[in-house]
């Protein structure tokens, strides 16, 4: 069973995640900020993080940057999922290495499923 860390700070959100995520049959951990995350990311090994980049604390780009720099860690495919939808933030996101880039308000909780299924494949 695949292994998802969802880092989102909107509590209504997360749970959204994490309830269609269990449905489709994907083990859920959550983190509600970037330190939060990256300690989950190292100990949990998640087969994948969905990361929002509006945190408190560490934001999702230092989240990425930190992920990037442990080898064991830079192998797990970060789908960014975002308000930020600028060119530079999107960029930024994948120069650090995100394998996709979602914009919250263009997806439906359903397409972001079917984006972390193909990224996982």
């Amino acid at each position: 069973m695949k292994k998802i860390l969802i880092i989102e700070d909107d509590k209504f959100l997360r749970e959204l995640l994490t309830q269609k995520l269990l449905k489709k049959n994907f083990r859920v951990l959550e983190a509600l900020d970037g330190e939060e995350g990256i300690k989950n990311i190292k100990k949990e090994k998640p087969d994948l993080v969905l990361l929002n980049l509006i945190l408190p604390g560490i934001d999702g780009f230092e989240v990425l940057s930190k992920m990037r720099e442990d080898p064991v860690l830079s192998t797990i495919p970060v789908i960014i999922l975002s308000n930020l939808g600028q060119k530079e933030e999107v960029e930024k996101g994948f120069k650090l290495g995100a394998v996709d880039y979602l914009i919250k308000a263009h997806f439906s909780l359903g397409e972001i499923i079917e984006k972390v299924k193909n990224a996982l494949e």
